[in-house]
């Protein structure tokens, strides 16, 4: 199979200092943006002076303070994002990809679908590059079954402070390969990676839908029947209270055949088209999320689901990427931004999870985009945020009075049980506590130590944390 060509260069002229933020819109920093437009140039890219540090930034879709070094240096990788789709074994199960890191999985998916494959995962987002879906070990609907991003990837290049470039995977130097996954792009700049991705039947999934009237039903839909799917998410309204606390839509699909999708797409199994249909105001008024327009919004997306649905079709990008479809959605929240809290709790502690969506339902805190999935066991990263359980993540409007308060007392009931917070959502967690929440942290800073001994790898997130 043909590889594709690299994206049009990219003028490198760029100001001094640039202002990013996350997609959160919460904590703008000044950096020294630098952005290289092929792979020769993203190596040549490391400052000589580290005075603070540098980082490497994809899209920006990390809720937080991830891909920002306020006066340091941000290598920006979205020019360099050529990719290759390997030749293989058509009964094999999955074809080998090769890709730059600033390939996104938009581009991939344009690619890959009509040849019958997808990505191995993906988020609720497909404006995700590859060196950010390493960095932070992105998980997906089928957690449960298939792991995470750094579950499928077979070696990735690095390079490292001193501007050496080592060949690392599963397999050859695993400790900093699997730092390096979830690692929050701490251990160096990925350059690219190898990964595996699925043949699938057609560019439609077959999706069932189930209305539960409260949490306690669709936790037992996910227990009893989870196992059944590919793909399992649930929307959760956390505004509702009392006998319909944590009432929800859940959705599980899986890929349909070529059979299956025709009357929905005709001759053309792999059909595959993306977009964004509208965009949000380049301006938003404060305030005009609040707990009247959440709580409408909330009850109406609750009823127009149907109680019960069986094999309706539905496209890659409805299932999986309804947001994508309204450019600059984040823009909705105002000019405050928002927070997004995501965490992650073992099964045996379902009482906790209770605990806090009551909480969260009594608090009247806004939230319209609130999703539920059961993780399956997390992969050898010490820094990777999946583990068995349950995640549930959230949507804040920022400055809500109270909010700091109440997810700080939330944070403390997820330690409490062994769970943690996901680092690549984050952008306010007490650094006391992130030993606790990931009891495996000096077995990366060893590894970090070993290939980064001057910290010249830094980012807002890092200091923030004291990593």
């Amino acid at each position: 199979m043909p590889s594709t060509p690299p994206e049009p260069a990219a003028v490198r002229a760029v100001p001094s200092s640039v202002e990013l933020f996350g997609w959160g819109r919460t904590a703008p920093s000044g950096a020294d943006v630098r952005r290289p437009t092929s792979p020769i140039e993203l190596q040549r890219a490391l400052p000589t002076s580290f005075e603070r540090g540098l980082i490497a930034r994809g899209l920006g879709r990390s809720y937080g303070d991830a891909a920002q070094n306020a006066g340091g240096t941000v290598i920006e990788t979205t020019d360099v994002a050529a990719f290759t789709i390997h030749e293989s074994d058509p009964n094999s199960d999955t074809v080998l990809v090769t890709a730059d890191a600033g390939a996104s999985i938009d581009r991939l998916l344009h690619a890959l679908v009509p040849q019958g494959l997808f990505v191995p995962v993906t988020p609720g987002t497909r404006y995700v590059t590859v060196g950010g879906a390493i960095a932070a070990d992105i998980h997906g609907k089928n957690h449960h079954l298939k792991g995470s991003w750094c579950n499928h990837v077979v070696s990735l290049h690095l390079q490292l402070a001193d501007g050496s470039v080592v060949e690392i995977g599963p397999d050859r130097d695993p400790e900093l390969f699997w730092a390096t996954a979830g690692g929050m792009g701490l251990t160096g700049v990925i350059l690219d990676a190898t990964f595996r991705c699925p043949r699938i039947g057609s560019s439609q999934l077959l999706v069932d839908t189930d209305r539960a009237a409260d949490l306690d039903a669709v936790c037992e839909l996910m227990r009893s029947g989870d196992h059944l799917y590919d793909y399992s998410v649930a929307w959760i309204d956390l505004m509702a209270t009392g006998a319909n606390m944590g009432r929800s839509v859940l959705t599980r699909g899986r890929f349909a055949s070529a059979e299956e999708a025709a009357p929905k797409i005709g001759a053309d199994p792999y059909k595959y088209s993306a977009s964004e249909l509208v965009s949000a105001p380049p301006f938003m008024p404060a305030g005009l999320l609040n707990k009247l327009s959440i709580r409408a919004f909330n009850e109406l997306w609750f009823r127009k689901a149907p109680v019960e649905r069986r094999d309706e079709i539905q496209s890659i990008p409805t299932f999986f990427h309804p947001l994508d479809m309204v450019r600059g959605w984040n823009r909705i929240y105002g000019p405050a931004g928002f927070l997004q809290w995501q965490f992650v709790i073992p099964f045996d502690a379902t009482r906790t999870l209770f605990t806090i969506v009551e909480e969260i339902s009594q608090s009247g805190c806004t939230s319209f985009l609130a999703v539920l999935k059961s993780f399956g066991e997390g992969n050898a990263a010490p820094l990777s945020f999946p583990a068995g359980g349950w995640t549930l993540a959230l949507d804040i409007p920022a400055g809500v009075p109270g909010l700091g308060p109440l997810l700080d007392r939330l944070d403390n009931l997820v330690v409490g049980v062994g769970g943690r917070i996901y680092l690549a959502k984050d952008s306010r967690v007490r650094p006391e506590l992130l030993p606790q929440m990931y009891p495996r942290l000096d077995e990366w800073k060893t590894v970090r130590e070993r290939v980064d001994p001057n910290r010249r790898m830094m980012s807002d997130l890092a200091r923030r944390l004291g990593l």
